[in-house]
């Protein structure tokens, strides 16, 4: 069989791809099938295919944001490889709050897209997802996260710390209690107060180098979600700490200074009411949030749930197959998808887009052919834009039809299609 990729510039070669599950369906759109197998890379490519390439994380696409579907521990295997591998790895937890605030502020958009994982912190969130399809186990907050690498024996070195923000003295507490314990997983190399001061501020050479000059693992920002985000997103490229996390109210929950949920509230969605009940300012964010949140539901969420129950029902996310098409143009490769791009193409789909950034071209995919597009493959969109601009290339999309351009603004990824090529 030749490759999609094996034709040469200018030419157009179409690969048919469907679920292996079903070798009945022999015939989609007029064309045979041939089943979906990651095998059609070859040796080279195949070292590709590991946990930390972007296109291979079980990403998806969730009213305008990536949430990734995995457990604490692969998530604490992710980042014991970057901290032994010195790989920068940022990580972003998001919540109604960072919903919200990524619909109306395009540079936190950013810095959750640009991020290496992104787990889900809060109920309502998994909740969201699940209705849109897609199957994230439980929640992650900063808090269980950071408890977790805290709390665990080491099996080498301890993962070395830096705290940076927090309330004048909270972080130095923290930073002691780590210390203090002669059998946990941490050391606290520094604690660093930066004050109130704008991003700009924080952002100084002399800051900067303070925190690269400590050598540490894990760079955790205890900020404003929004200052937090901004700055990491304004210095991504400056830090040479690997691991950089936006833990939020963490650091006063470590020091004690407000007590954490009980976990029977935690499951039940109601940490958000506890919250208030230990900060009381709180409450005009939550009210915020939570109207915003309402009308997402209501005019997003439950629509595109009913939408997804359909289709399982009447089965056209087992009849529908994919076909991906491509020609390679002297600057850009131009795809087109027909039919259902879907969770059940996502690892063809992931082999062909693997073999496409290798083209070392920007890509322009055509969407005047698609007949749906779910969760999961917004999520690997998401991971194609952004392997493709961290090479300082681009992702545009064409020819969307009017149902196609709803579909898009409605999962909240109008944004896409706005971007220039």
């Amino acid at each position: 069989m030749v490759s999609a990729m094996d034709c040469p510039a200018g030419s157009t070669q179409m690969q048919y791809w469907a679920p292996v599950a079903e070798p009945e369906a022999t015939h989609q759109f007029g064309h045979p099938i041939i089943p979906a197998k990651a095998a059609l890379l070859d040796g080279q490519e195949l070292q590709e295919l590991n946990d930390h390439d972007d296109l291979s994380r079980n990403v998806f696409g969730v009213l305008g944001i990536p949430i990734d579907a995995l457990d604490l521990s692969a998530l604490l295997g992710l980042i014991d490889a970057a901290a032994a591998e010195r790989r920068r790895f940022l990580l972003s937890t998001p919540n109604v709050n960072f919903l919200m605030m990524s619909r109306s502020d395009k540079d936190f958009r950013e810095s959750l897209l640009v991020s290496d994982s992104c787990p889900v912190d809060g109920m309502p969130m998994v909740w969201i997802a699940r209705l849109l399809g897609a199957p994230i186990p439980k929640r992650l907050s900063g808090s269980d996260i950071f408890d977790a690498l805290r709390s665990r024996k080491p099996l080498g070195d301890k993962l070395k710390v830096f705290l940076f923000g927090g309330a004048e003295g909270v972080a130095d507490t923290v930073s002691r209690s780590i210390n203090a314990d002669a059998h946990g997983g941490m050391d606290c190399l520094e604690a660093f107060n930066p004050g109130f001061g704008s991003i700009a501020d924080m952002s100084a050479d002399t800051v900067i180098h303070r925190i690269n000059a400590s050598k540490a693992d894990f760079l955790t920002v205890f900020l404003s979600a929004r200052k937090a985000q901004g700055w990491l997103l304004q210095n991504h490229d400056r830090l040479e700490i690997p691991i950089r996390a936006q833990l939020g109210a963490t650091i006063n929950l470590q020091a004690g200074i407000v007590r954490r949920a009980p976990p029977v509230v935690q499951r039940w969605g109601f940490e958000w009411l506890w919250r208030i009940k230990e900060e009381p300012y709180l409450w005009r964010r939550y009210f915020s949030d939570g109207r915003g949140l309402l009308y997402l539901v209501l005019t997003c969420v439950l629509p595109l749930s009913a939408r997804h129950l359909f289709r399982s029902l009447t089965g056209k996310d087992r009849r529908e197959g994919l076909v991906i098409e491509h020609s390679q143009e002297p600057e850009a490769m131009r795809i087109k998808l027909v039919g259902a791009a879907t969770a059940r193409h996502i690892d063809a789909a992931i082999a062909f887009f693997k073999r496409a950034v290798a083209a070392q071209n920007a890509i322009v995919i055509d969407l005047s052919q698609i007949s749906a597009i779910d969760t999961r493959f917004f999520g690997l969109l998401l991971m194609l834009r952004k392997r493709l601009l961290r090479q300082g290339r681009r992702l545009s999309f064409i020819a969307a039809t009017r149902r196609m351009e709803y579909i898009f603004r409605m999962n909240g990824f109008g944004f896409l299609l706005n971007e220039e090529a």
